[in-house]
């Protein structure tokens, strides 16, 4: 009997050409479903609930597919696909799903995460985070945050060639200090084509502009959301800095603006420029 499956998967997404599968080039669903097709002998297509660009990372990824192999228990599951994975991916965890389980039609809130090393650079870091050569304020950074919280129109950070609707609803948004680094965290239930790199890119130049003056960066991200336009904002940030963090679903537990790893490590909430955190 067929069961779907709902796969958590993490990945390094230097060496990929993101999630997609593209003739002559390797991706994450390309491996994940060949590694599916060497257990049961035939290919078995796999559903991710985000499709990550070329060089951008996974933490959280979650993938559906069906099987009708019994033997594969969610607690068998992980061990058997990761025998056939390479070392660049992994399935962290699995589950049994309902029948109509799909993982990217059924997300209701997708998280992701940026990371910035200010100052200094790490080497280790090179491949996972962005090395700004400056110290970064957290306050102007948070009143940019704060200022893209709800429901607005993002053409002004939406890749150029992308077509579609532009209006999203962005749950929350915040920078926060972990270790060394300065990480942005976004949730909302969808995004733009590169919409979280661009408005990485655009914050950064406008904390570098705005200088001393502390009301100056949210009015710039409130004019680009009121007036879009692709010709005023930053630089898009690099892909290698960027997380799929976690998906959410119907059943899970709720969405409380807080994410799993700032629980487990006891991080004290982000604030924004009034000293709470900036979400809804």
């Amino acid at each position: 009997m067929q069961r779907t499956i709902r796969a958590t998967v993490a990945y390094d997404g230097t060496d990929f050409a993101g999630w997609q599968i593209q003739d002559a080039q390797r991706t994450v669903q390309g491996v994940l479903e060949g590694a599916l097709a060497r257990m049961h002998g035939h290919r078995v297509r796999v559903t991710a609930a985000g499709r990550t660009d070329a060089g951008v990372h996974a933490l959280g990824q979650v993938a559906s597919f069906r099987t009708g192999i019994d033997s594969l228990t969610p607690a068998v599951l992980p061990r058997a696909i990761n025998s056939f994975l390479p070392d660049d991916v992994r399935v962290i965890d699995a589950a049994g799903a309902a029948g109509g389980f799909d993982a990217r039609r059924s997300a209701l809130l997708r998280a992701y995460r940026y990371q910035l090393l200010p100052g200094r650079q790490l080497p280790h870091a090179r491949r996972y985070t962005l090395w700004v050569r400056r110290t970064l304020r957290l306050e102007a950074l948070n009143r940019m945050a704060a200022a893209i919280v709800g429901e607005h129109d993002f053409t002004t950070f939406a890749a150029a060639g992308a077509s579609g609707a532009a209006v999203r609803r962005v749950e929350q948004a915040s920078f926060f200090a972990e270790g060394p680094l300065i990480v942005f965290r976004i949730a909302a239930r969808s995004f733009l084509w590169k919409m979280v790199r661009s408005l990485v890119g655009t914050m950064l130049a406008l904390e570098a502009e705005c200088g001393a003056d502390a009301a100056a960066p949210r009015a710039r991200m409130a004019e680009l959301l009121a007036e879009p336009s692709r010709e005023r904002v930053g630089q898009t940030a690099p892909a290698w800095g960027l997380f799929l963090d976690r998906v959410w679903y119907a059943g899970d537990p709720p969405f409380t603006g807080a994410l799993p790893y700032e629980r487990d490590r006891g991080a004290a909430a982000p604030a924004d420029s009034a000293g709470g955190a900036a979400s809804l």
